[in-house]
């Protein structure tokens, strides 16, 4: 495999039609035909090991981490901005991406969180972004795309490991999140 990158991540099904279309409109390239890959997604740890680096030892060290982990509820309410432009929803709580991202990262210090270009990782589902040739996209007009898909109440079941690149995206591996399981988060609404 060649042209891609690998990811851990967490699947986040109910923000799916968005950021599929998202897809189709600016990287139909990066449009899945796999019905297992979610491109709606809150990456744990990315870019991740080459394919031909991930044996039995790597598998069986994500496993016992995720089943560790547990599934967890969560929030996707508050859209934001990155200084780079990217618009984003942040989860809440955030709590436990950042756990999960710091035990992966413990076990595989060799990939650090986006290859460690950012000091402050922040978890987040990408929805778009203000960038040149973006038809004019604002957090304002991506708040009123999203509609009644935002807020919404999330639950993390599973990690995947997703192989992204050109006409390729697929999931590769994917494990439960299997742990004691924790409340679903109750954030009331404002």
């Amino acid at each position: 495999m060649t042209g891609g990158h690998t990811v851990l991540q967490i699947p986040v099904p109910e923000l799916e039609p968005f950021v599929r279309q998202r897809h189709e409109h600016y990287d139909p390239d990066f449009v899945s035909a796999d019905p297992a890959f979610v491109h709606a997604h809150i990456t744990v740890l990315g870019p991740f090991l080459p394919p031909a680096d991930i044996d039995d030892r790597v598998v069986s060290t994500i496993d016992e981490i995720a089943r560790g982990m547990g599934g967890f509820g969560y929030r996707l309410e508050q859209v934001d901005v990155f200084p780079n432009g990217v618009i984003h929803l942040v989860p809440d709580p955030v709590e436990p991406f950042r756990s999960l991202t710091a035990e992966l990262f413990t076990e595989f210090p060799s990939c650090p969180p986006y290859g460690g270009a950012f000091p402050d990782v922040r978890p987040h589902l990408t929805l778009d972004a203000r960038t040149a040739g973006s038809d004019g996209v604002t957090v304002e007009s991506t708040r009123r795309l999203l509609g009644s898909l935002v807020p919404a109440q999330c639950r993390a079941e599973r990690l995947d490991l997703a192989w992204w690149g050109n006409r390729a995206c697929r999931v590769l591996d994917s494990w439960p999140l299997a742990g004691p399981q924790r409340p679903a988060a109750v954030i009331p609404e404002t």
